[in-house]
């Protein structure tokens, strides 16, 4: 698939070059709105205009919501006030709106100068609510009916209605903006008779959510319920907007993007990489590795603190590495997991007890495994082949002790520090590797000496 696309982005190209404009029209009509901005976005800045007014009118403005906002600036910047009206008509309001929040301040004023007095209105709506809320997601553009209306009457209003709405085949019955039901067109197709009332067809067990719902709770209830669309209303349960399942996609997209930068160990950044600049990059990246390193001070004050130790028994210095490591793997496990079914809404803080019991006993079995092979081994290949004279049985039994002590405690931190960060109202992806991984180095470097001591009288 990549190879063909490969293929038909290199003619798109050459036909740009050799100005065969009319057959390049003609194969950019063919081709999905999604496409055709990646194309757009591997152009260079002054030829991006030309080949967006190759475009049909519908095409192109489907096109241009599918652009990343810094080719959106460029075409914005280069239309005229009669270019820019033809596209922010053919936009629905939610996507106006996420064009509005994505420009200058210079460029807004000449979208919104361009827009119409009632889609200026909607805009204005959706931006009053909360970043990452459900009304800053929804769009005002639905098909509305009333109960008494007949299902002939109810297909009449979607075919003048419809071709402005983001969605027709779920219908809201509404009776002075309160909400009263849904109907959807194959209820409306298969009833038995046109002169049918929707309040005797229309559904009244109905699953909205409110304005200020968070938007990742909305992605996941659609996704549970297979909607298409999440009708979203007021305190007082009036119709405001709808939430499509396409703008929930995009929802769960970029919090699975956050997170997956956040558990790195990154500020999230809402650029893609190769639009960032390398000190993009760095001021992401900077911020945690200065964090952690300073945080790893606590590790060597803990080495430092039993230098004589590790002078009297260098063979423990050794097996530092390896249970550092196996602790902060065994806590990145469990962190990673809880901090998945959180976001999937799995779990919950009132399951802490379950959950803990559940990853004890896990790293009970996982300890006692990883402690029995490390013992075969350390007596096997370091004592044995390695004849190292330093290698005791009891050596080894602290090693393979502090083994098992250190994954069980790295569990419960793993599994623990997500649902607490959750439950005082953090990003549970905040507790993940990096962070979870020096906790559990500063942990297994205490139980190594303190078993070192007991056994070992160090």
């Amino acid at each position: 698939m990549a190879e063909r696309y490969e293929i038909v982005e290199k003619a798109l190209l050459k036909m740009l070059d050799e100005k065969k404009y009319s057959a390049l029209r003609e194969v950019l009509s063919t081709m999905n709105p999604s496409d055709i901005a990646v194309v757009l976005s591997n152009l260079e800045e002054d030829r991006i205009p030309l080949l967006f007014r190759l475009l049909p009118k519908e095409l192109a403005a489907e096109t241009f919501v599918e652009m990343d906002p810094d080719a959106q600036e460029t075409l914005i910047r280069g239309f005229s006030d009669n270019e820019l009206k033809e596209v922010v008509d053919e936009l629905y309001v939610d996507d106006a709106a996420d064009l509005v929040e994505e420009m200058p301040a210079n460029v807004v004023q000449r979208i919104l100068r361009q827009a119409t007095p009632e889609m200026r209105s909607s805009i204005n709506q959706i931006l009053r609510y909360p970043e990452n809320s459900a009304g800053s997601i929804m769009t005002t553009e639905y098909v509305s009916l009333r109960p008494d209306m007949s299902v002939g009457e109810s297909i009449l209003r979607i075919r003048r209605q419809g071709v402005d709405k983001e969605t027709i085949y779920t219908c809201y019955v509404t009776q002075g903006r309160t909400l009263l039901g849904i109907v959807t067109v194959k209820d409306l197709l298969l009833a038995e008779d046109d002169d049918q009332l929707i309040q005797d067809i229309m559904i009244t067990n109905i699953i909205s959510v409110s304005t200020m719902a968070d938007q990742e709770e909305v992605a996941q209830m659609l996704s549970k319920y297979n909607f298409l669309a999440l009708p979203v209303v007021d305190g007082e349960n009036r119709m405001v907007g709808i939430v499509t399942f396409d703008d929930a996609m995009d929802v769960m997209e970029d919090e699975f993007t956050e997170d997956i930068e956040i558990m790195g160990g990154m500020t999230p950044s809402e650029k893609t990489y190769l639009k960032s600049s390398v000190f993009d990059l760095f001021k992401h990246r900077i911020p945690w590795l200065l964090l952690l390193m300073v945080s790893a001070t606590f590790t060597g004050m803990i080495i430092t603190s039993f230098e004589d130790a590790l002078a009297a028994q260098v063979a423990l210095t050794a097996f530092i590495p390896m249970l550092m490591d196996t602790g902060g793997n065994s806590g990145s496990q469990s962190s990673v997991t809880i901090i998945r079914a959180l976001s999937l809404g799995e779990v919950h803080f009132s399951d802490i007890g379950r959950v803990i019991w559940r990853e004890l006993r896990t790293a009970v079995l996982c300890g006692a495994v990883l402690a029995a092979v490390c013992f075969g081994k350390i007596m096997l290949i370091d004592g044995l082949l390695m004849h190292n004279p330093n290698i005791t049985v009891t050596v080894d039994a602290v090693v393979c002790f502090t083994l098992f002590v250190t994954v069980v405690l790295a569990k419960f931190v793993g599994c623990t520090l997500p649902l607490f960060a959750k439950k005082f109202g953090f990003d549970p992806a905040v507790m993940a590797s990096p962070f979870i991984t020096t906790i559990v180095d500063a942990l297994s470097l205490l139980v190594y000496f303190m078993f070192a001591k007991a056994l070992l009288g160090v």
